[in-house]
């Protein structure tokens, strides 16, 4: 098996420079889980005061990207990045970030870490998301109308389970993709009715269906798919050089709104050093420029950029 190459992060910063950038903090991660929340309520209550097709479509993409916002701090967690007791840590991502979207953050830790450990080489359980590009940009508009109108969300919620209870029928093993699509469910079923409950005591019970779970089925698989182009995407198997396992993507307000939150477009300085906590990663970033060593790093200047590319197969 070939390991991923690895950078010594003592090769590149001064002793006080690391750890600043490697220091957790015991309010940052839960202040980052409390706006996430806090945006999706503040979503949901544009739409309720002012109820019209415009505010329905803005707290919907809004409530899709601080969902991707809650993966996203379920990942942080996965890398003990939430909080510097590890309990806090655990409990924050699994019920505050995983459990709500029907994840397993117990199940999805040993995967990403996998990945990590073997970024870009045959063995990264994630080469399946940048395998299919570049490809024609008929098929990337195929991809996106499956997104927006809910099969994805289907397909990958529904699929592992139904293929893991007809394995099970045959008298085989349903398999680990199904053990971790099962382990979410029970508290995603908890959560949610939780959910439901309290919106049906405020006279808001249609809030769940219209505010949360369209949402979850439509915003949230297409910025999960925006952003796994953009992270892994065009990146070259067997890469060698640890700056070109990952692309950072340069981020403006807007993406940063509805595509990116939370720091997640820099993933190449996420790679380089997966210790370090999600919102010192673009002052990782800018030491790195100072020191010249960005030149090397694969980034792009901008989503619609990286899609550009990554659509640009000839049919």
């Amino acid at each position: 098996m070939a390991v991923a190459a690895r950078i010594k992060p003592q090769e590149l910063f001064a002793p006080e420079e690391w750890a600043r950038l490697s220091a957790r903090s015991s309010w940052r991660g839960i202040a980052m889980v409390a706006h996430a929340w806090g945006v999706i309520l503040a979503a949901g209550a544009l739409f309720v005061i002012w109820p019209n097709p415009l505010t329905y479509i803005v707290a919907v993409m809004l409530i899709g990207a601080r969902q991707l916002g809650l993966a996203i701090l379920m990942h942080e967690a996965a890398h003990g990045g939430l909080h510097p007791n590890l309990k806090v840590n655990d409990w924050l991502g699994e019920w505050l970030c995983a459990a709500p979207l029907g994840a397993s953050l117990s199940s999805y830790r040993p995967y990403h870490l996998t990945h990590h450990k073997f970024a870009q080489q045959a063995e990264d359980p994630d080469l399946v998301l940048s395998a299919p590009f570049p490809t024609t940009r008929a098929s990337l508009r195929r991809k996106i109308v499956r997104d927006l109108t809910g099969q994805t969300f289907f397909k990958q919620r529904l699929g592992p389970i139904i293929a893991g209870l007809k394995k099970r029928a045959d008298g085989q093993a349903p398999g680990a993709i199904f053990a971790r699509a099962a382990a979410g469910q029970k508290r995603f079923l908890l959560i949610n009715l939780a959910m439901l409950v309290v919106l049906s005591a405020a006279g808001l019970w249609w809030a769940w269906f219209a505010l949360w779970l369209v949402p979850m089925a439509t915003w949230f698989p297409l910025v999960t798919r925006l952003r796994n182009i953009a992270e892994h995407a065009l990146v070259a198997k067997d890469e060698p050089d640890p700056f070109r396992h990952a692309r950072t993507t340069r981020a403006n307000w807007l993406e940063r709104a509805l595509v990116a939150p939370y720091h997640v477009n820099f993933h190449a300085e996420h790679h380089l050093f997966m210790h370090v906590p999600c919102w010192n990663l673009p002052r990782a970033h800018r030491l790195l420029r100072e020191k010249g060593l960005t030149e090397g790093m694969l980034t792009a200047p901008g989503y619609l950029t990286v899609l550009k590319a990554a659509s640009g197969k000839v049919a």
